[in-house]
């Protein structure tokens, strides 16, 4: 059996940092937010001391998805530690350490994403009384096309919601995790909301805010071979490459294709996922030619049995998808090879599964 969940978030796409719109907008005949545990006018009081933090990493776009449609995967992801400091002034945070593939990031928390969501949150929740500290472990690689950004928001937001008992819904920590993309990547939800809602999502509107949980069914075996290449790839050089207009022609194709795939999703059909997940014709043709040997890897993983491939997110990570552990690591050796031979690029290759439950605490300390 296959479901939808849907709801819609009213969200202003040009609010500023200092003022995070949490108004919610509801639809009765889709889904039900969740109440909050606290009153809207009053400071929820911390139930921890410190609390530590977890966040996936995203596959964003899945091929004709661009910037509607994106998953979680298991294993790999970010660390944020929150504690309350009494040295910093009352309603603030302060960055104390960046560990990991992080550290060339800011530790301003006005620049850094951890903390541009931490301070959504904060101020969602009215926090006046505490500051607090954070600290970020990085486990993923900065411009991956895994997410980075969106993981270490999703981990901060879901951290200090926490410690404070956890008033915040799921819906509202993607406000705040929007909060920081906007700042630091663009106005994107789909690797941010994946992020903290787990499996896959697709952004069905932007203005207002509509996101739909789809629900990969748990009988099916589904495993992405994540190939992570030495080389950078910006967002925002990535985005500048494409298509300022696009036909008809192709306009029919990639919605037709983007419909498979969410179909295909629902079903469990991998066959049908993989197909759809490779035949975007918009995005990837004008961003593959800027990541070294990326055609020969798609072709590589797809000789090798995957049942698709394609660029995961922004690049230069190539995401195929199988139903077999085994064969992943195979496929993922054959385009790691690829890499090397047409791209002359060293790789690292993963094989992992969906996360299914997004960002949560994994311990806390009572007050």
């Amino acid at each position: 059996m296959t479901s939808v969940c849907c709801f819609q978030l009213k969200v202003n796409p040009t609010s500023s940092i200092s003022k995070p719109q949490t108004h919610l907008r509801f639809n009765p005949s889709t889904f039900a937010l969740p109440s909050s545990s606290y009153s809207k006018s009053g400071e929820p009081q911390p139930l921890y001391s410190s609390v530590k933090s977890f966040a996936p990493a995203t596959v964003a776009n899945l091929g004709p998805g661009f910037d509607f449609l994106g998953c979680a995967v298991d294993g790999i992801g970010d660390y944020v530690n929150l504690r309350i400091d009494p040295e910093v002034h009352p309603g603030e945070v302060s960055i104390s350490h960046i560990s990991g593939a992080g550290s060339k990031l800011s530790k301003n928390p006005l620049w850094n994403c951890a903390g541009i969501a931490a301070i959504a949150v904060m101020k969602m929740l009215k926090v006046r009384s505490v500051g607090l500290s954070l600290s970020l472990e990085k486990g993923l690689p900065l411009g991956s096309g895994l997410g980075s950004s969106a993981a270490s928001a999703a981990a901060a937001a879901v951290a200090v919601n926490e410690l404070f008992g956890g008033p915040l819904s799921t819906s509202e920590l993607v406000i705040a995790g929007l909060e920081s993309e906007a700042k630091v990547s663009g106005y994107h939800a789909d690797n941010v909301a994946p992020s903290i809602l787990g499996g896959f999502v697709l952004i069905r509107s932007y203005d207002p805010l509509e996101l739909m949980q789809l629900k990969f069914p748990h009988d099916k075996n589904l495993f992405f071979v994540l190939v992570n290449p030495e080389f950078e790839a910006p967002t925002k050089k990535m985005r500048a490459a494409l298509p300022p207009e696009i036909t008809m022609s192709h306009h029919v194709w990639n919605s037709s294709q983007a419909g498979a795939l969410v179909a295909s999703v629902l079903q469990g059909d991998l066959n049908g996922l993989g197909k759809a997940l490779s035949s975007d014709k918009i995005v990837e043709p004008r961003r593959a030619p800027l990541i070294p040997g990326m055609g020969a890897v798609k072709k590589a993983a797809i000789e090798a049995g995957a049942f698709g491939c394609t660029i995961s997110g922004a690049g230069p990570t190539a995401v195929a998808v199988t139903d077999n552990e085994e064969r992943g690591r195979e496929i993922g050796e054959r385009m790691v090879e690829a890499f090397m031979k047409e791209g002359n690029l060293k790789a690292l290759a993963m094989v992992k599964q969906l996360d299914r439950v997004g960002a949560r605490l994994v311990s806390s300390v009572p007050r």
